[in-house]
């Protein structure tokens, strides 16, 4: 349990407001393991000292760190959660820094969730914007896998966004052969049994298009094809022998799937990602997955924090869906946590791992 986390903290705020039932769950949500996110906030020795002294707190715990990376230039398509590093330059020398941190222990490192999948060539961006993206990302796995123990991932998206060619196109012209995988489903909804079917064929994308002369991954099968045609597809042109890339899926809010909300209830974009009402966390953090190319469920997102200040194609400035104005991107939501919790699947509980 780490006594920092914001989870914890809520315990403590419950417990001294005398709400136990609150501070119970706060405290089972707090003892489960998260992600810990590096946004570029800090001069570069202060990430190197960051990162430093999160792999010793991981040494005293016996426990491998899962670290986010998130400083790409033009990250998050300047949305809600804008920034990054301002040019190409500064965020090789912030990455070298985190590298720098890591040291030779064994670290999951979660490269820029968004990275490829919302990269600028999908939302309005040139196609110089779109080359320096991947070049950005590429030269990011190099860096970070001169470290012996770096387990990088790159960014995957989600069984509900890029169909499969697109997003094995991305992976493979980020540098997927050179990582250890792709993460999918980083803040988002979408269901394990979705993601895992969407991950395998991810993979067998990249291996059809990186073993096949003249092949087009545009030509893979996608997650919208039927069942049966898509498994077809891939079993004649893909060996069952065949080493696939890894993955790994972010379950920290999907323990009641996407929200679909009423029908005729929002005639604009109704932000299905952003805050959803009555989701749950997951499958709780573990490699014990019996999937062979899934390395591991991870809580990735820090369940709790807002996805940002969502309108859902109204006037604003509060959110329908809570009659209030979500805390910004990032922030802690005492009330959303409360309610991933009791909407957990399976019930939560304490890890009694920690």
């Amino acid at each position: 349990m780490d006594p920092d986390s914001s989870a914890v903290r809520q315990a403590w705020a419950d417990l001294k407001a005398h709400d136990l039932v609150g501070a119970e769950a706060m405290a089972e949500l707090g003892s489960w393991p998260v992600a810990q996110w590096f946004n570029g906030t800090s001069t570069a020795q202060q990430t190197t000292d960051a990162m430093a002294a999160l792999q010793r707190k991981a040494a005293v715990a016996r426990q491998v760190p899962v670290t986010v990376a998130y400083n790409v230039p033009g990250r998050d398509c300047s949305q809600y959660s804008a920034g990054g590093a301002a040019n190409s330059a500064e965020y090789a020398a912030w990455i070298d820094a985190l590298a720098r941190g890591i040291g030779d222990r064994t670290t999951v490192v979660v490269l820029e969730p968004d990275g490829l999948a919302l990269s600028p060539a999908f939302c309005g961006g040139t196609a110089a914007q779109q080359q320096d993206r991947l070049a950005e990302i590429g030269a990011a796995v190099d860096r970070l896998t001169r470290q012996r123990g770096a387990l990088v991932y790159l960014d995957g998206g989600h069984s509900g966004w890029q169909s499969v060619g697109t997003q094995a196109r991305l992976l493979i012209d980020g540098g997927v052969d050179r990582a250890r995988g792709f993460f999918l489903n980083v803040s988002n909804y979408m269901t394990d049994a979705s993601l895992i079917r969407y991950g395998t064929q991810v993979a067998k994308c990249v291996w059809y298009v990186e073993h096949t002369p003249g092949a087009v991954a545009d030509s893979c099968a996608n997650q919208y094809w039927p069942a049966a045609d898509a498994d077809t597809w891939y079993a004649a042109h893909v060996p069952a022998d065949a080493v696939l890339t890894h993955f790994v899926i972010d379950s920290s809010r999907n323990g009641q799937g996407p929200w679909t909300p009423p029908d005729g209830k929002y005639t604009g974009d109704p932000q299905t990602w952003c805050n959803p009402p009555g989701r749950g966390l997951g499958t709780r953090p573990t490699a014990d997955t019996g999937v062979a190319q899934l390395d591991a469920y991870l809580w990735v997102k820090v369940p709790g924090e807002s996805d940002g200040s969502c309108t859902r194609g109204t006037a604003g400035p509060t959110d329908p869906e809570y009659g209030i104005v979500d805390p910004a991107a990032g922030g802690w939501w005492p009330e959303q946590a409360l309610t991933l919790v009791r909407n957990a699947t399976p019930r939560l509980g304490f890890n009694i791992r920690h």
